[in-house]
């Protein structure tokens, strides 16, 4: 096969002033130049770009972007530069460090029957929001489906996060993850957490598969790894990525206890402990006899749910009581008074709250003012 080189095109209006600014200052290599009385053309190359400047060129100088390990030492810590054929040059660091915005607290319900747009997305995916504001961009909740089952076209790709996971609500769908073996089936009540950076290929879905995508921060940056065959020849489920473990957590045989407010019960997923406190994660239910619970406060930045299945209302101080059932989903801020009464029997909400550990103050005697 012939080799193929492809080059971006950029005007000078005279190439000897623009020699010395991309080899010396940007330190790429000049490959090419002529004619040789009278230059007008020059290919110069690094950097993974290839460059061709041409007094002829009917084109806008345009923008060049170097991400770099050290943009302190790159072009004597210049991070805004011009050449002298006009193009504007920016230099930036090559893994910038991850950035957590403040979490901007608000109380938020999102209803399914509310009709919030299904957006097409990363691999053909379709995904509703469930947290519009993403309170301030400390976080994105999604509501991810696959309508038509099959294989799904996917690459091996890893996610720039503090925090993510992936709760299955329907149907199934098999991943393949970084040094953890074979594929992977997550079914209706399982979950992975997916730490940062961990290499994965969604491989095959099931018709209508469902999941709940968490993720912090809201805007994070998900990059391809053409290079990485998965499934890994390694198996190191010890690993850690950022102090963070890949979780694999099936609901099948998991066993239910008292949940922090009295009249439900909860299946915890083990994610605080893998994830040392970053986030807790639980599914939860009405007790035998249960399903109201008394007045409480939570003192965590985040406390995220959904109704996977049933019906409940959601009460809140200064609020009229919202009638809940699949598909809805609402964000309680930290110190509002709320709870949840008259659970049906067959109600299922995931809980998500950031950080893992949380503090609820009861309010069992006052009950406080409603609209």
């Amino acid at each position: 096969m012939a080799d193929t080189v492809a080059e971006i095109l950029l005007p000078t209006s005279e190439l000897r002033d623009d020699i010395p600014f991309y080899t010396k200052v940007l330190g790429m290599k000049l490959d090419m130049i002529y004619p040789a009385d009278d230059p007008r053309v020059g290919v110069f190359s690094g950097h993974g770009l290839r460059v061709r400047i041409d007094r002829d060129a009917q084109t806008a100088p345009g923008v060049i972007r170097i991400l770099t390990d050290d943009p302190d030492g790159f072009a004597a810590g210049q991070r805004d530069l011009a050449a002298p054929n006009g193009t504007r040059v920016l230099i930036d660091a090559r893994n910038p460090p991850l950035v957590m915005p403040a979490t901007v607290h608000s109380f938020v319900v999102r209803r399914l029957k509310d009709q919030a747009p299904w957006i097409i997305g990363r691999a053909g995916m379709q995904y509703r929001d469930l947290v519009p504001d993403r309170l301030g961009g400390s976080i994105i909740a999604s509501h991810i489906r696959i309508p038509d089952g099959g294989p799904v076209p996917d690459m091996v790709h890893f996610h720039k996060v503090g925090f993510q996971l992936i709760f299955c609500i329907h149907g199934w769908v098999d991943v393949v993850y970084e040094d953890q073996g074979d594929k992977m089936r997550l079914t209706a009540g399982d979950c992975f957490i997916q730490p940062p950076e961990i290499r994965h290929r969604v491989l095959e879905a099931s018709d209508n598969v469902q999941v709940i995508e968490i993720g912090v921060p809201a805007e994070h940056v998900t990059e391809i790894d053409h290079d990485m065959r998965l499934p890994t020849p390694h198996y190191r489920p010890e690993r850690e990525w950022d102090g963070q473990r890949f979780v694999y957590n099936t609901a099948e045989g998991a066993a239910w206890q008292a949940f922090r407010l009295p009249g439900f019960l909860c299946r915890d997923t083990t994610i605080a402990e893998n994830t040392k406190g970053v986030a807790g994660v639980q599914v939860v239910r009405p007790a035998p006899d249960g399903g109201t619970s008394p007045w409480a406060a939570h003192d965590t930045d985040i406390h995220f749910a959904f109704v996977m299945a049933g019906t409940v209302t959601l009460e809140g101080e200064g609020r009229a009581p919202y009638d809940l059932e699949q598909g809805d989903a609402f964000v309680i801020p930290p110190h509002m008074k709320t709870r949840l009464s008259a659970a049906s029997a067959d109600l299922e909400i995931l809980e998500v709250t950031l950080p893992g550990q949380f503090d609820t103050t009861l309010e069992q005697d006052a009950e406080p003012q409603r609209a």
